[in-house]
């Protein structure tokens, strides 16, 4: 079958479609962005630092135009290489991230090769068995927690490999799979509640309380979550029910080979010792992950190095000897190498908006247009204008520190809260990264997992209109209480 030939080293590519790979959608946008540049004036607001965000904000009422710095052919060349490692920026490095998703993808080489992750998926069906769509609240539920109380994001990489196999076994398809993670730590963040990058940043931005409007965040939060959980087992229903109702359809054996890579043939399901004992390592390094990242400032360099000594450790106790456990760590690292390459592309965007000058001539535009709206329509108004920017900012800290010090207090004139103010670039920030091309997370999770964006785009249109729907109501309501 064609789809079979699906190389590891280009998971974006869908042979059902013509559809472009994320690669050329990333660099078309780069393109597109540098023409902007070339359109809109460059311009600049004053900063100064604000030490209970710790980082710079814009002064609001200082914006001036300045020199435009249009972005040509060489800035266009060189983004993707800056992406990697601009320190001006409003996101965190990308080198970090991709240096991340390959140690990231040797530990699950060196896990691959000791043959647990294959015989515990046969013991985790025959245990499900009859019981597996409950999977999908219960682990989209556990997601949200992370998205909603530290805004997980990057840290989900980490769990596609682990789960995507175990949905297919379970009868579903890879974007069952790529669902349950992207969605649910998704609606976490789009309902956060004390999540650090986004709610408690916007709220010091905004000089509020962060716990300003956490009762209408909760009620986002768990609707939105019965919402989407509800979207995710209705689909995956269908798809178990009738295969050829899958988005990915076509390419259902290239997944089933891919990712479970001969568990059909597995007539075992016992675990030896080692494997056990691999396994419990296995889940213990994701415990000391979420651990660290929630609780003791760990970023991606610390969860890189852990997921180096636990390939390390797990190697050791399997006894897969010097060559193959190096071997199979270079083989993990060289399956996600792609994914790696996509997080420097969609920072480059990012890069060239900045080095364009045109972020803050946005932000000026969004100022004045806000400016005396009654307050039904400047809040929604608010709330598009955050939708447009994210798509340019993806990074929730980044879109909070430049957008609050000037948007949060024109909510002042317009006889609303600074606090939904809030609630509506993190609703805004959380929808939009749902399917955000230039956010490394959706990008990186959509490679993993083999599913082209346009079969995505496919799967969430309708999910994506009930949300708007959803939280435009909740923040019109919020307008007048």
């Amino acid at each position: 079958m064609k789809d079979e030939k699906l190389p590891p080293s280009n998971p974006e590519e869908d042979l059902a479609t013509r559809f472009p790979t994320a690669y050329s959608i990333l660099f078309l946008l780069i393109i597109l962005v540098a023409a902007l540049t070339w359109i809109i004036p460059a311009g600049q607001y004053e900063r100064s630092m604000n030490e209970e965000v710790g980082r710079e904000v814009a002064v609001p009422g200082t914006y001036e135009t300045v020199d435009s710095n249009p972005q040509g052919f060489v800035d266009v060349m060189l983004a993707p290489t800056a992406g990697f490692y601009d320190p001006e920026s409003y996101a965190a490095n990308a080198i970090d991230v991709a240096l991340f998703v390959l140690f990231l993808g040797g530990f699950l080489g060196v896990i691959n090769a000791t043959g647990a992750i294959d015989t515990g998926i046969r013991n985790v069906m025959h245990r499900l068995e009859g019981r597996e769509i409950w999977m999908i609240p219960i682990l989209m539920t556990l997601f949200a927690l992370g998205g909603t109380t530290y805004g997980m994001a990057e840290e989900t990489l980490a769990f596609y490999a682990i789960l995507i196999p175990i949905i297919i076994a379970a009868g579903y398809d890879a974007v069952t799979g790529v669902a349950v993670i992207l969605i649910g730590a998704g609606i976490g963040v789009l309902g956060s509640t004390i999540n650090p990058f986004a709610t408690v940043i916007a709220s010091n931005a905004a000089n509020i309380p962060f716990t300003d409007g956490i009762v209408l965040r909760l009620v986002l939060l768990i609707g939105g979550l019965m919402i989407c959980a509800g979207y995710v087992m209705r689909y995956a229903k269908r798809v178990k029910a009738d295969p050829t109702r899958s988005v990915v359809a076509k390419q259902r054996d290239a997944h089933r080979k891919l990712f479970l890579q001969g568990h059909d043939e597995l007539e075992n399901f016992d675990l030896s010792g080692t494997q056990k004992i691999t396994l419990i390592i296995f889940a213990l390094t994701f415990i000391v992950m979420i651990w660290g990242v929630s609780s003791q400032g760990w970023w991606m360099a610390k969860m890189g190095s852990l997921f180096f000594g636990s390939a390390i450790l797990v190697g050791l106790v399997a006894r897969l000897g010097e060559k193959k456990l190096t071997g199979s760590f270079v083989d993990g690292a060289r399956d996600l190498l792609g994914v790696a390459l996509v997080v420097g592309l969609a920072r480059g965007i990012v890069v060239i908006m900045e080095q364009g000058m045109i972020a803050d001539s946005i932000l000026h535009s969004a100022e004045s247009t806000l400016g005396g709206l009654p307050e039904l329509a400047f809040i929604n108004l608010m709330f598009w204008i955050e939708v447009g920017m994210s798509f340019f900012v993806p990074s929730s800290s980044g879109l909070a520190v430049l957008s609050m010090p000037i948007l949060a207090p024109l909510g002042d004139f317009a006889n609303v809260g600074r606090d939904l103010v809030v609630t509506a670039y993190q609703s805004a920030n959380g929808l939009v990264n749902l399917i955000n091309p230039t956010f490394a997370v959706v990008v990186g999770g959509l490679a993993i997992g083999r599913v082209s964006y346009d079969r995505w785009l496919i799967f969430i249109w309708p999910l994506l209109l009930i949300l708007t729907v959803f939280i435009s109501v909740v923040i019109s309501i919020g307008a007048f209480l």
